[in-house]
């Protein structure tokens, strides 16, 4: 893993950031993740002015406009579920855009294909596909869709995958404009209506879900109908009608590729999710556990020098509850 040594704001040898707000920048997290999987934001593993905390960080691409995209970082932290990563620190205002979450060793869905050396198992996918659902159907739940779902937003941890990269798609341009073919959107998973310049809504969600599902089990997001598993095959299919009308509901999704399978006793203090069935020992390859083992490790040894302590200013970024719910606007 590259990691950034120099105290210096300009960027390093390989065009990193040296320095995003107050973090000294350790690595980019999407290195290796191929040109035709776009990424929405730039995102990077940095660490915090004292060196105790290590964070998962996200700045907006040139193109895309940073009051809209610290805009959506901001509704983020009101997102509920076990299965997404809430920004919870916001850059100040007037600063350069930037926000912050704390750090999880996982990697971007593209790069697990590539570690894995192709498509991911059949259960693996299946696993990804109810936890996706359940935490996308609680995003609707709050009257919010994610739109921004891709593969390149979804990140595998070992205890299952995580949403990332909220509101992608109204940051990239506003209602009303055409989005086809804007850097950072993957146009495989852009659902046709908000190619087209229409609202995110629920059931785009669901178009996203199936290209990234797709995308899993063939390494395409619009794969040839033959290339899916069997079982996945018609309902992957429904996901990416191009009519919303025909696509199915979340819980359909969750209750199709569960089946029998039964939640077994929560272990902790969490909330059992449905999700949990499939997600047992096994549900992972070993080969992308050992690779997320290996990035924390890398992550943990990096050597990077950190600025000289001063005093820290007042965080200037509102706390969730200071402000209205986003859930008591229309849907987003």
């Amino acid at each position: 893993m590259t990691s950034s040594s120099a105290t210096g704001t300009g960027p390093d040898s390989r065009g990193n950031p040296r320095r995003i707000g107050p973090y000294t920048v350790v690595t980019r997290v999407d290195t290796g993740v191929t040109a035709h999987t776009p990424v929405s934001e730039h995102r990077y593993i940095a660490r915090s002015p004292d060196g105790d905390r290590t964070v998962l960080l996200s700045k907006p691409l040139e193109t895309v406009d940073p009051q809209r995209f610290m805009t959506e970082a901001d509704v983020s932290r009101y997102l509920l579920g076990p299965w997404v990563l809430p920004a919870n620190e916001l850059s100040a205002p007037g600063e350069p855009a930037w926000h912050a979450r704390p750090y999880l060793p996982a990697l971007p869905l593209p790069l697990a294909l590539a570690v894995h050396g192709g498509p991911l198992p059949e259960r693996t996918v299946r696993a990804l596909a109810v936890a996706l659902a359940e935490n996308l159907s609680l995003m609707h739940g709050q009257n919010l869709s994610h739109a921004g779902l891709c593969p390149s937003s979804v990140l595998i941890a070992t205890d299952g995958p995580r949403l990332t990269c909220f509101g992608a798609v109204r940051a990239a341009a506003p209602d009303g404009a055409a989005r086809k073919d804007l850097p950072g959107l993957d146009p495989g998973s852009l659902p046709p209506e908000q190619a087209a310049g229409g609202q995110p809504r629920p059931l785009g969600d669901v178009y996203a879900l199936g290209a990234t599902l797709a995308y899993a089990a063939t390494g395409h997001t619009m794969p040839e109908r033959e290339e899916l598993p069997s079982a996945l095959r018609t309902l992957v299919a429904r996901c990416l009608s191009r009519d919303p009308v025909h696509r199915p509901q979340l819980s359909e999704i969750v209750g199709e590729l569960l089946g029998d399978a039964r939640v077994g006793a929560p272990t902790g203090f969490a909330a059992p999710t449905r999700a949990d069935a499939l997600l047992g020992p096994g549900w992972l390859p070993a080969r992308l556990v050992a690779a997320i083992v290996h990035q924390s490790a890398s992550v943990l040894a990096a050597e990077v020098r950190l600025p000289a302590r001063a005093a820290s200013p007042a965080p200037s970024w509102p706390p969730p509850g200071s402000g209205p719910s986003p859930a008591l606007h229309p849907s987003r």
